[in-house]
């Protein structure tokens, strides 16, 4: 399954927004240097869906952001 993501490195608070079944808008404390805030999207939407291997499939670089989502 794939989701879109639009994410907000540099927020205050973090937040996860479920806009639809595939899009989420999701706000991290860390910001966008040596890959931090991708790291703790992957932990959050991992929280999101247990049992699950998530990776960022394109937008590495970018606010949003496709993801991969397999059940183990």
């Amino acid at each position: 399954m794939y989701i879109k993501v639009k994410m907000k490195p540099g927020a205050k608070k973090e937040l996860i927004e479920k806009v639809s079944d595939d899009h989420y808008n999701v706000s991290v404390k860390e910001k966008a240097e040596n890959n931090r805030a991708n790291d703790r999207l992957l932990e959050i939407m991992r929280n999101q869906f247990t049992n699950s291997l998530i990776r960022i499939i394109s937008g590495h670089h970018s606010p949003s952001k496709i993801l991969s989502i397999d059940k183990k």
